[in-house]
């Protein structure tokens, strides 16, 4: 089993995109996590920059945020008048989703909670799930995939050496909050989302969640299986179904002060919630993948993001992170036990799973892709996107 060696990094040309190691002077993103990032004069990241001109746009504290808050919560209930449920949500047993459940109950919406059980949850996890369903009253939808489905499409992401393999739990969560708010008549998606915890994130590490033809390209590629149970919508999908039906995702999070050591003691005071360990660690899967999958086969510590984030906002000095780095990312033993866990109900063979982590990184981008991303999965489309626009309008005024 390989360790991961932060300090052996920072020495190798290779995990530095062949670039002088460097880190931010306000943060501890560096030129490890992130071959594109960029610095100043004053050697201040674009995630500082970012981050700031985020907040000030989209988060909204003291009397401002209350009165907006107020605005968005009447009109959620005016729309959701006579109906079962006023609002949906996801729920993992997570910091974030949880304290969305607490918050709801607290400002006297109904929501329908929502799950996705892709076989990995934690026991911590579960329980927690348990304990917010008895102390809100909420109701909760459940889906369960097939697991030999999921398996298989887990198998196809591993075999095509791709970087974002949580992207398949995410797009399910996605398009079933999506479908169950169609078939309730729901208006409304409240999101744990949030810009004070989570904004920083490389586009190095991910992908679009909302690219369920790169999911089918990948598992048509690798997969074994049949996909029935496991849903996949377009990006176009998305967007017809939100413009149509006029349903808006609301970042709920971003419209109050939300620190999350002070989050974490009320939901563990009101709903006895414990805590797992990690950001997202709430599942198994999740947690090996952060933990050793990412910074063991793709050179990435996701916590320096997290860390970053919450140092840009003032819940944490860029000592304390630096401090936080200098631990395993998570238990040594359990890491272990995990790796061991993961590679049999995943079904590889000792050498499959070992070979796995040698082999190359994979591009997403390598298989097809929804062409409505594009824009934003590629810089240089970005940068055309308006004369193509304008090429388009001069198109349409010719014909008319």
């Amino acid at each position: 089993m390989k360790i991961y060696n932060e300090e052996a990094l920072k020495k190798d040309p290779k995990a530095n995109f062949n670039r002088p190691y460097k880190q931010c002077a306000i943060s501890v993103m560096d030129t490890i996590a992130d071959p594109d990032i960029t610095f100043d004069d004053k050697g201040i990241s674009n995630y500082y920059y970012e981050f700031i001109k985020a907040k000030e746009k989209q988060v909204f504290n003291g009397d401002l945020g209350k009165k907006k808050l107020e605005e968005i919560i009447s009109q959620i209930k005016t729309k959701g008048k006579n109906k079962k449920y006023d609002c949906i949500t996801g729920v993992s047993g997570g910091v974030d989703s949880s304290y969305v459940a607490l918050k709801a109950k607290e400002l006297g919406l109904r929501p329908l909670l929502v799950h996705f059980d892709n076989g990995w949850n934690s026991e911590t996890a579960s329980k927690n799930i348990e304990n917010i369903i008895q102390r809100t009253g909420f109701d909760l939808y459940t889906l369960v995939v097939d697991w030999n489905e999921f398996r298989d499409l887990q198998r196809a992401y591993f075999k095509a050496n791709v970087v974002d393999i949580e992207a398949l739990t995410d797009h399910a969560i996605i398009c079933t909050l999506y479908r169950l708010a169609l078939e309730h008549n729901i208006d409304f998606i409240i999101s744990g989302a949030n810009i004070v915890t989570e904004l920083t994130l490389p586009k190095h590490w991910v992908w679009a969640k909302l690219d369920g033809i790169n999911i089918n390209s990948i598992h048509h590629k690798y997969g074994e299986l049949k996909i029935k149970t496991f849903p996949t919508y377009s990006a176009l999908k998305f967007e017809l179904i939100k413009k149509r039906k006029g349903i808006q995702t609301i970042p709920i999070l971003d419209f109050m002060e939300y620190n999350k050591d002070r989050v974490k003691s009320e939901i563990q005071e009101k709903f006895g919630w414990k805590d797992y360990g990690g950001k997202h660690f709430e599942s198994v899967f999740t947690r090996f993948y952060q933990g050793y999958i990412l910074p063991i086969k793709f050179g990435i510590d996701k916590r320096k993001a997290h860390l970053s984030t919450l140092v840009f906002d003032g819940q944490l000095t860029k000592d304390e992170a630096i401090e936080q780095l200098k631990h395993p990312i998570y238990n040594p033993t359990l890491m272990v036990e995990d790796y061991e866990f993961v590679r049999k109900k995943i079904g590889f063979s000792e050498s499959e799973f070992e070979n796995y982590f040698y082999a190359s990184r994979v591009e997403h981008s390598s298989f097809e892709i929804d062409q409505r991303n594009i824009w934003d999965n590629y810089p240089l489309f970005k940068v055309l996107k308006p004369l193509w626009v304008m090429i388009k309008k001069l198109k349409t005024n010719k014909s008319q």
